[in-house]
């Protein structure tokens, strides 16, 4: 290891030099800081600088990772989401073909997902490698999560997370050259809460001129109620009896904090919605919504997209812990809810029931649902960039039983990573690799050119179907249900239907369990 060490790769930073690996070809270096560690009295503010350091240090090992909550037993089945101490977690990740100034090669800048309360850019299924072999720099990024990252309060500024991601993408812009990338062709790309992220990041004035790419998967521009947001962190503060503030909350033990951030966030979820921590508009970073920034053009243009979904997204949601036997119980106060969820009219599900006239209950409310949080708005922010975007479904299903073709899924794929066991809890054994090679051939392309290889948006609506067969691009595939809710998704008893016909949803629910 001694010898290994002192014949890696070097390269310096703004901060100081470090010290990477050479690993299956390529070059990686892990652990960067790209701002200093966001506690003591840095704790709930925006990210500074990165502290300097002397001589050269070592990149070898990945960085801490925010603090956060573990999966309950139920997804940690499905997900991993290794733990790494320590407060130095504002750090990334860099895989390299040729480190040194002047190859000039695309950049990728990868913000993982996890509901903006976990996940780390430490988790297997993300490792670059078959980035760095194809030609593309890949770096991946820790950011703070949860109440650190997300809570509301007024004695600080809001949206410190997505702070620290605009953060990482300044050290891009002032250290890729060195590792061997092009600053001027920055790929921005997330999955889930990091595809949000990159839809605000898109819409921000401070981010212009960072990247020139984007790529959303299963992930819409979306901004949270800030009443929504707050009621997580009086919730919080109800339990641990202090006040609703920053100060308050930097006085108490990160585990307990963690503890009770898990159990009042335990009942929120995309299908029955409820307090969560999200991107709230701020007036600076987020002036405002960024989904109608983009659509009305306040936003600059300039980014190419690349955009899309699974096909049975909701999955993940509802099979963990047997909710899809639990939502099919629950019948039509099962659709009510999903109504009051989606803001949808009484014709809606009868739409989704002609379409999928086999379908049970949850497979309707969960594909409601998923067309309300992203395959309309996603369209929605296409038709505004016709030309400039693209979209894909992923369709294949899942080894393992009942997942069929669920959120993060695709992953594996787009990473070429399908044989890593983080990915085998997901995929399960034998993920076809012709798949991963199409697919993360897509997005080496798209991240080098703008172009992943099929007919981009316009109004012959577009999708390239990944489901391990022929090469397919289907024409308007989900046009007849999304028609159906855009036409029909405004709730014909207003808003007090809404709320009433939401508390019995849950007041149900609740009892089913």
């Amino acid at each position: 290891m001694a010898a290994e060490e002192s014949t890696g790769p070097v390269v310096g930073t703004p901060h100081g030099a470090v010290r990477g690996r050479y690993e299956r070809g390529v070059a990686v270096f892990r652990g960067i800081p790209y701002a200093a560690p966001p506690f003591g009295p840095r704790r709930f503010r925006p990210p500074e600088p990165a502290e300097p350091w002397d001589g050269v240090r070592d990149a070898g090992a990945f960085g801490p990772t925010a603090p956060k909550p573990p999966y309950s037993e139920a997804f940690a089945r499905y997900l991993s989401d290794p733990v790494v101490a320590g407060d130095d977690c504002l750090n990334l990740n860099v895989w390299t073909p040729e480190p040194g100034p002047g190859a000039r090669l695309p950049v990728l800048v990868w913000l993982h997902g996890g509901a903006l309360t976990r996940g780390s850019s430490a988790v297997p299924v993300y490792g670059g490698h078959a980035f760095a072999r194809d030609g593309v720099v890949l770096v991946s990024v820790n950011y703070r999560l949860g109440v650190e990252g997300y809570g509301l309060f007024p004695d600080a500024p809001p949206n410190p997370g997505l702070r620290d991601q605009l953060a990482a993408l300044r050290w891009v812009r002032d250290s890729i050259a060195a590792f061997g990338g092009d600053p001027d062709n920055v790929t921005l790309c997330g999955q889930s809460a990091g595809a949000i992220s990159v839809g605000a990041l898109i819409a921000a004035p401070q981010a212009r001129g960072l990247f020139r790419r984007a790529v959303l998967q299963s992930g819409a521009p979306e901004i949270s109620e800030r009443d929504r947001v707050r009621r997580m962190v009086r919730r919080m503060a109800g339990r641990l009896k202090i006040p609703a503030t920053a100060e308050a909350f930097a006085a108490v033990d990160r585990e307990l904090l963690l503890r009770t951030q898990a159990e009042v966030g335990r009942r929120s979820s995309p299908v029955l919605g409820g307090p969560a921590f999200g991107i709230v508009v701020d007036g600076d970073l987020v002036p405002r919504d960024p989904l109608k920034a983009l659509i009305d053009g306040e936003a600059a243009r300039g980014a190419d997209l690349l955009m899309g979904w699974t096909r049975d997204e909701y999955r993940l949601w509802l099979v963990p812990g047997g909710l899809v036997e639990r939502v099919d119980r629950l019948g039509t106060v099962a659709l009510a809810g999903a109504m009051a969820r989606c803001h949808a009219g009484h014709d809606v599900p009868r739409g989704y029931r002609a379409a999928r006239p086999d379908a049970d209950t949850a497979e309707i409310v969960g594909q409601m649902v998923t067309d309300h949080l992203l395959r309309l708005p996603l369209q929605r922010l296409a038709d505004a960039r016709a030309g400039d975007s693209y979209l894909y479904e992923f369709a294949w299903p899942s080894l393992v039983p009942g997942l069929g073709a669920c959120h993060a899924l695709e992953l594996g794929f787009v990473f070429d990573t399908g044989e890593v066991p983080e990915s085998v809890k997901l995929a399960g054994a034998g993920a076809p690799q012709a798949l991963c090679d199409t697919m993360h051939s897509a997005w080496v392309r798209f991240a080098a050119t703008g172009d992943p290889g099929w007919q981009a948006w316009d109004a012959s609506h577009p999708v390239r179907i990944f489901d391990g067969g022929e090469p397919c691009v289907a024409y308007g595939p989900r046009d007849a249900e999304l028609g159906w809710r855009a036409a029909t998704g405004r709730c014909r008893s207003g808003p007090g239907w809404r709320c009433w016909s939401r508390r019995r949803w849950r007041s149900r629910w609740r009892r089913s369990r």
